[in-house]
C-alpha cells in the first residue's frame, strides 16, 4: 500500500475500516479469521481512559471491540496513569494496556492481574538542561515525575540502577504534576523530566530542555515492550473467549497505529483522548507500533524484573513473576490466525 493511497484516506473511511470486515481487508487478515465467534461468554468490558496517548491502540480499538461481540464496551476516566493498575487490580477495570515494569510490581505484590501480550515498544522520553550530559549526570540532581511509584519514576528507577546509582539515595526526586514539571524545566528550576506522549513532543517542539533518553530507539530499553496487555485474573480465568477477543481487538488497532498515524491522530483529538493534533501526530510516528509480533513478551517481564530487583523496588525472581503472573496462550493462537 502506498504512502500515496494511506494519506488519500479520509477520517470517514478510516472509521469505516475499523469494522471487522475493514480491519481484515486493510491488514491481509483472512474473513474467516476475524469473523465473530458464535458463542459470548461476557458482552461487556471495561477499560481504562488516562492522559496521555502512547495507548492509542486501547481507544482505536473501541469500535472492533464492538465487531468482537463486546455490545457495552466502557472506557473508565482516571486522572493519572497510576489508576491503571490499582483500577484493575480492583476489578473495576477488566483488561487494559499498561507499562510493563508496573504490571512486574504488581505481581510482585500479590496483585490479581495477569500479563497477556505485548503491544509496543519504548515512548519515555527523558529531558535534561544544559546541567546534565549523560543519565550518570542524575547523580544528586532534581528529577520530576508525577508521583512516587508512577510509571515515570518506575522508569526512571530502572534506567539509573542500570548504570549503577541508586534511585532510592543518589536522585532528588521531585513530585509535580506533568504541565508543572514541564514549566520547571523550561525555567531550569528542575534538572530532567521523565515525559510520556505527547509531552516528550511538546517539549522538542518547543525546544525545552534535551533528550538524555528515548526509550523507543535507545538500547537496551528500546529491545523490550514498553506497553502490555493485562487483564485482572478472575475476569480472564471467567472469560478465556472474551480476553482473547480483548486481545485481538487491541493488536489489530496497534496495526492501525503503525499503519494510519495521521488518521489515529486525528481520531484520538476528535474523541477528546488529547487536545493537539500536531503533538499526537508525532506520537503516532515515534512510538514504534506494529511490534507486538517481533518482540517476546516473556523477554520483557524477565528484564524488566531483574532491573527493578537491582533498584530495591521487588523481591520475587523473574521466573517467579513469569510462572505466576502471565499467560501467553492466547497470544500464541493469535499469531497463529492474524498472519500478515
Amino acid at each position: 500500500m502506498s504512502n500515496q493511497k494511506r494519506e488519500a484516506w479520509s477520517r470517514r473511511e478510516f472509521l469505516a475500516r475499523t469494522t471487522i470486515a475493514g480491519a481484515g481487508t486493510l491488514l491481509g487478515w483472512p474473513s474467516r479469521l476475524i469473523a465473530a465467534q458464535s458463542q459470548r461468554e461476557t458482552a461487556r468490558i471495561r477499560l481504562i481512559q488516562i492522559p496521555g496517548i502512547c495507548i492509542a491502540p486501547m481507544y482505536v480499538a473501541e469500535t472492533l471491540l464492538h465487531n468482537e461481540g463486546f455490545t457495552d464496551v466502557q472506557f473508565i476516566k482516571k486522572p493519572s496513569t497510576a489508576f491503571i493498575y490499582s483500577s484493575l487490580a480492583s476489578a473495576e477495570t477488566d483488561i487494559v494496556m499498561g507499562f510493563a515494569p508496573s504490571f512486574v510490581i504488581q505481581l510482585d505484590a500479590g496483585d490479581p492481574i495477569i500479563v497477556l501480550g505485548g503491544v509496543h515498544a519504548g515512548c519515555y522520553e527523558l529531558f535534561g538542561t544544559d546541567r546534565v550530559r549523560a543519565i550518570r549526570d542524575l547523580k544528586d540532581k532534581r528529577v520530576a515525575v508525577p508521583e512516587l511509584g508512577s510509571t515515570h519514576h518506575i522508569f526512571l528507577a530502572s534506567v539509573v540502577s542500570y548504570v549503577g546509582l541508586d534511585p532510592r539515595k543518589d536522585i532528588q526526586w521531585v513530585t509535580r504534576p506533568p504541565a508543572e514539571a514541564k514549566q520547571l524545566l523550561a525555567k531550569g528550576e528542575i534538572d530532567a523530566y521523565m515525559g510520556f506522549p505527547p509531552d516528550p513532543q511538546e517539549l522538542r517542539a518547543k525546544k525545552i530542555g534535551r533528550v538524555l533518553l528515548n526509550s523507543a530507539v535507545d538500547r537496551p530499553w528500546s529491545q523490550y515492550f514498553c506497553c502490555m496487555v493485562a487483564g485482572n485474573r478472575e475476569y480472564v480465568r471467567k472469560n478465556p473467549e472474551g480476553a482473547k477477543r480483548a486481545l485481538r481487538a487491541i493488536l489489530k488497532a496497534d496495526q492501525m497505529c503503525a499503519l494510519e498515524p495521521k488518521n489515529v491522530a486525528r481520531l484520538l483529538v476528535d474523541k477528546g483522548y488529547t487536545p493537539n493534533y500536531d503533538y499526537a501526530f508525532q506520537a503516532m510516528k515515534d512510538v514504534p507500533y506494529g511490534k507486538w509480533r517481533e518482540y517476546d513478551p516473556e523477554d520483557t517481564i524477565r528484564f524488566y524484573s531483574l532491573r527493578l530487583h537491582e533498584a530495591g523496588m521487588i523481591k520475587s525472581s523473574p521466573q517467579k513473576i513469569i510462572s505466576q503472573g502471565t499467560d501467553w496462550r492466547f497470544l500464541r493462537e493469535l499469531k497463529k490466525e492474524l498472519k500478515a
